[in-house]
């Protein structure tokens, strides 16, 4: 699982400032890993530091309530800082989508 993780991470950290990507296009990236993978790795966040978390939305382009009582309004705060817009509670994600498949880096080259 730690792997997994590690994996995770590393996509995470790909995702430029003023975009997203859902739970579910990090998952389709990392073999064996699923969307629930991916929240679950940011339920329990316990990586790097510096890791833009924030940037993560489930498939609606909405954020992901996580219990704890503030994390949602702060990635709302952190999002909007970077220039990402919500309307109606989401993110409009033909606009904001960070296009995984524009990444030279995992083309190997």
């Amino acid at each position: 699982m730690k792997l997994v993780y590690r994996h995770i991470f590393d996509w995470i950290q790909k995702i430029p400032s003023g975009k997203v990507q859902t739970y579910g296009g990090i998952a389709r990236q990392i073999p064996h890993c699923t969307a629930r993978m991916v929240g679950y790795c940011l339920g329990n966040l316990e990586g790097p530091k510096n890791l833009p978390w924030h940037r993560v939305v489930n498939s609606q382009g909405r954020i992901s309530s996580r219990g704890d009582g503030y994390s949602d309004e702060l990635q709302r705060v952190l999002l909007e800082d970077e220039g990402v817009e919500f309307s109606d509670g989401r993110v409009n994600l033909k606009r904001f989508l960070w296009n995984i498949d524009e990444d030279d880096s995992s083309s190997g080259s």
